[in-house]
């Protein structure tokens, strides 16, 4: 009997025990419309939901300066990731803070607990927006430092790219792209931590950068000068090319060939075009040569034809009625002179024809005289 009786109270114990939990579990639930009538009766009963506000209250106040701290005062890219990670927890434990609760103050809780609650609309809202500014500005700060970071190793690579270059138009490109990481570095928010780092390197990057151009616009003058000399000589070819030419054309070659000399001859063995104006200008000189021969050839060819069409002339005008024998050695021997002379008139020379008709005349004329 007295073992049931035993039983029986701790049943009842248990039962009072559980709902006495599920009673205060239920006035501690997030409803005004409860909370509100038992704060008036048996405020203590809402004391488990109290200590949990002003648990986050508190930890919401603790963050928020946290993050204001790390984020107004970055000595590295840390705080900021720190700063990201306070303002979260700020926001979590504002999230909890019922917004109902605004303007309703457990003042029993406060008198006994010391509670620094100050749960004001105006307070509440200036929190959430300080949590939203300092979202902005981590936001920022994370993007600045993605694009300093990005724009660096571009910057570096772009110099060192240019350094192996070879070619004009790839150090063009190279530059190209250094230009966009520099503009990107000088753009940074100058409030950010990015452009803090990116201060004390901003000019010698930009020292680098204008030497790189100034040797640019030196090499584009190379490689105009380079070009320039290319046309002219395509225009000596166009003009040399299908001889015989008469010594005017070719001296007019010449003169082409000279002009793309001289356009290469400007360039210095500092050029990044030095080795390929120097394969230019051997084959400009042997060419130029070629032309100079050409037309000392032409002239002198010209000139010996003339020499022998005057003699001969001479000759036929001289012995117009015939060789006498007293007289044959001497029209032999000057007409074998005049061959002698058509003979000097070169193959390829705008002469060579007629030279070649005027000296079979001549071979003729020493056989007639000779009979």
């Amino acid at each position: 009997m007295k073992l049931k009786l035993i039983v029986w109270g701790l049943g009842i114990t248990t039962v009072t025990s559980a709902g006495l939990v599920g009673l205060i579990s239920l006035v501690n639930l997030p409803y005004p419309m409860i909370r509100r009538p038992v704060s008036k009766v048996a405020p203590l009963l809402l004391l488990p939901s109290y200590i949990e506000m002003d648990h986050h209250y508190r930890k919401a106040i603790a963050h928020v300066e946290q993050a204001d701290q790390l984020i107004h005062h970055i000595s590295s890219f840390d705080d900021i990731k720190l700063g990201e990670e306070k303002v979260k927890l700020a926001q979590e434990n504002l999230d909890k803070l019922p917004v109902w609760f605004i303007g309703y103050e457990p003042k029993r809780y406060c008198q006994m607990f010391s509670c620094s609650w100050q749960f004001t609309i105006d307070e509440f809202e200036a929190a959430r927006k300080t949590i939203g500014r300092m979202e902005a500005i981590i936001f920022q700060q994370k993007n600045a430092f993605n694009t300093y970071q990005k724009a660096e190793t571009n910057l570096q690579q772009a110099k060192e790219n240019y350094q192996q270059a070879t070619q004009l138009k790839e150090k063009q490109t190279i530059v190209t792209s250094w230009q966009q990481s520099l503009d990107e570095l000088q753009q940074l928010p100058p409030q950010t931590f990015a452009a803090t780092l990116v201060s004390s390197k901003l000019e010698s990057y930009q020292r680098d950068f204008q030497a790189v151009t100034g040797s640019m616009t030196e090499n584009q003058q190379t490689d105009t000068m380079i070009t320039v000399a290319k046309n002219f000589s395509l225009s000596a070819t166009k003009l040399c090319k299908n001889p015989p030419h008469s010594v005017n054309k070719w001296e007019e070659c010449q003169q082409l060939w000279q002009k793309a000399i001289s356009r290469l001859e400007t360039i210095s063995q500092d050029d990044i075009g030095y080795l390929e104006t120097q394969a230019l200008l051997a084959e400009y000189e042997t060419n130029s040569s070629i032309v100079k021969l050409r037309s000392k050839v032409e002239k002198e060819s010209v000139e010996a034809l003339d020499v022998a069409k005057k003699e001969i002339q001479n000759l036929q005008e001289q012995f117009a009625n015939g060789v006498e024998k007293k007289q044959r050695q001497l029209f032999i021997s000057k007409m074998q002179g005049n061959i002698e002379k058509l003979k000097q008139v070169e193959t390829g020379t705008t002469v060579y024809n007629e030279a070649q008709e005027l000296l079979s005349l001549a071979q003729a004329k020493i056989k007639e005289a000779t009979k």
